[in-house]
C-alpha cells in the first residue's frame, strides 16, 4: 500500500481535517491519530500503522488516503474526465444567445453589445431541427436542457425564446425526455406575464446578478442617468422566487462592493417567508478584473448571509472534474444569435473566434478549434503533479487553451490558497 498523492490536512478547532481530492471526501482526526499517520508516512511503514490501529488504517483506505501500491491515481482522474466530459450520452445541453444586445452596459462585461442583433427565423428553424436530430440520434438521451444567455435574453422573449421553448417542449414531451431550461438575466425585464409563460414552458431557474447594495449597484447597472435598477431587480427576484422558480442571486464582488455595504443586501430579503427563501441561492463571485484576491473578505460576507439562514456558496463546491464546465462536454453547444457555434460563454462571440456553425438542416458543423479544445486537458505539468488535481485539473478547457505550452496554475502556484479552497469546501459541508 502507499499514501495517496492527493491528500491535504489542516487544523480545525482541536481536530485535524483530512481531504482526499480523488475521493472528494473528508475525515476528521484527533491530533494523536494524525501524528500516528505522519509517523507512518515519514518512516514509510504503513503496514506497522495497520498493526497498531487496524480500524484507523482501514478507515484511511476506505476514504482513499491510502491506496494499493499498483493503483494509478492519475489514470483514474483521466478515466473520470473521459466519463464525465466525453462519454455521457444521457444528457445534452444547449446554450442559446437570442441577442447580443443588452439594456445595461456594465463596466466589467466582456461581451460586445450589438444593438440590432436578433436571432432570425432561419436560425430559429435550425435550432428546432437540431433538437429533433438530437433526440432521434441519441438513443440513450434522458435529459435535455437549454440555458439562455446573451446579451439580455429577455429582450426578445416572445419572438425568439418562446417559439424555441414551445418546440423543445413538444419534442421532449413526445419522446419522454426530461426537459428543463433557465435564464442568465439581469432580471430587470421580468414580470408576472413572463413568469406565467415560463411556468408552461418548463422554465425552472433564473440567475440574476447584483453589483452590490443599492447605491453601488445603481452606479453599475442603470437605465438612465437618473434611474437605477436595484429596487426593480430586487422586486423581480422576489417575484420569481414567490412563483416557485429557483433564483441564484449572483453577487459580483469588488473592493467597492465590499466597502459599500454588500451585507445590507441580506436585509432586503428578510421579508420573505422561509418557503420562498428556500428558492433563493446567493452565489459570491469576484469580478474578474480584480487584481487583489478578496477571498478572505468574501468569506466573512458569506458567513453573515448564512447566519440569516440564506443558502450560499463561494468556491465551496469547486470541482472542475466531477462538475466540469459545460464547455468541456462534448454534448454541449452554444448557439449565437447568428448561428455561430461556441463552447465557452465567458469570452466574446466574435465570428473570427467561433468553433463552428449550425447549418440550415440543424447540423452542428464544428471546426478545428473544437477538437483542440476537447483534447486540451492533461498537458500542463504542474497540474499532473498537484495534490488537488482531481478537483481542479487546471480549471476548464478555456484555461488550458489559453495557456497552451505554458506551465500555469489557476491558483497562482499558491499552496495556502489551495488549502483555503479545501477549507471552504469543508465549512460548506458542515454548515
Amino acid at each position: 500500500m502507499k499514501i495517496s498523492r492527493y491528500n491535504t490536512f489542516f487544523p480545525y478547532e482541536d481536530k485535524i481535517i483530512g481531504f482526499n481530492a480523488l475521493k472528494n471526501d473528508f475525515i476528521i482526526l484527533m491530533p494523536e491519530l494524525y501524528e500516528m499517520l505522519k509517523s507512518a508516512i515519514h518512516f514509510k511503514n504503513l503496514d506497522e500503522l495497520k498493526d497498531i490501529h487496524e480500524d484507523f488504517y482501514n478507515h484511511l483506505v476506505d476514504k482513499g488516503f491510502i491506496v494499493d501500491i499498483d493503483f494509478d491515481e492519475l489514470n483514474e482522474v483521466k478515466r473520470m474526465v473521459q466519463e464525465v466530459d466525453h462519454e455521457n450520452e444521457h444528457v445534452f445541453q444547449l446554450t442559446i444567445n437570442p441577442t447580443m444586445n443588452c439594456n445595461f452596459k456594465c463596466w466589467y462585461c466582456y461581451e460586445t453589445h450589438i444593438r440590432q442583433s436578433k436571432m432570425n427565423v432561419d436560425v430559429i428553424s435550425s435550432v428546432g431541427k437540431l433538437m429533433q436530430k438530437i433526440v432521434d440520434e441519441k438513443k440513450d438521451l434522458r435529459a435535455f436542457s437549454i440555458n439562455w444567455f446573451g446579451g439580455e435574453p429577455l429582450l426578445y422573449f416572445d419572438t425568439t425564446v418562446v417559439p424555441i421553448l414551445e418546440k423543445a417542449c413538444e419534442i421532449m414531451n413526445g419522446k419522454g425526455i426530461a426537459f428543463g431550461t433557465g435564464f442568465t438575466t439581469n432580471g430587470f425585464l421580468l414580470n408576472q406575464e413572463k413568469l406565467d409563460k415560463c411556468k408552461k414552458l418548463n422554465v425552472q431557474s433564473f440567475q440574476i446578478t447584483l453589483d452590490g447594495h443599492r447605491e453601488r449597484h445603481n452606479q453599475v447597472r442603470f437605465v438612465s442617468e437618473n434611474r437605477g435598477s436595484y429596487d426593480e431587480i430586487i422586486s423581480n427576484i422576489k417575484l420569481a422566487a414567490s412563483n416557485g422558480f429557483r433564483v441564484t442571486v449572483r453577487l459580483n464582488i469588488s473592493k467597492e462592493t465590499l466597502n459599500e455595504g454588500i451585507m445590507r443586501i441580506a436585509a432586503d430579503f428578510l421579508d420573505l417567508n422561509m418557503e420562498t427563501r428556500e428558492k433563493l441561492f446567493f452565489s459570491f463571485h469576484e469580478v474578474w478584473q480584480n487584481e487583489k484576491d478578496l477571498s478572505r473578505d468574501i468569506q466573512d460576507v458569506v458567513k453573515y448571509f448564512r447566519e440569516w439562514g440564506f443558502n450560499t456558496s463561494f468556491k465551496a463546491t469547486w470541482d472542475f472534474v466531477r462538475e466540469s464546465c459545460y464547455a468541456d462536454k462534448r454534448n454541449h453547444a452554444t448557439i449565437n444569435y447568428n448561428g455561430d457555434l461556441f463552447k465557452c460563454t465567458a469570452r466574446d462571440f466574435e465570428t473570427a473566434n467561433r468553433e463552428g456553425h449550425i447549418d440550415s438542416e440543424g447540423n452542428l458543423i464544428w471546426n478545428e478549434k473544437y477538437e483542440r479544445r476537447m483534447n486540451s486537458k492533461f498537458k500542463n505539468k504542474p497540474c499532473l503533479e498537484c495534490r488537488i488535481m482531481p478537483i481542479c485539473n487546471g480549471g476548464c478547457s478555456q484555461q488550458a487553451i489559453e495557456h497552451e505550452n505554458i506551465d500555469y496554475c489557476v491558483n497562482g502556484f499558491d499552496e495556502e490558497k489551495k488549502t483555503s479552497l479545501i477549507r471552504e469546501k469543508f465549512f460548506y459541508a458542515i454548515s
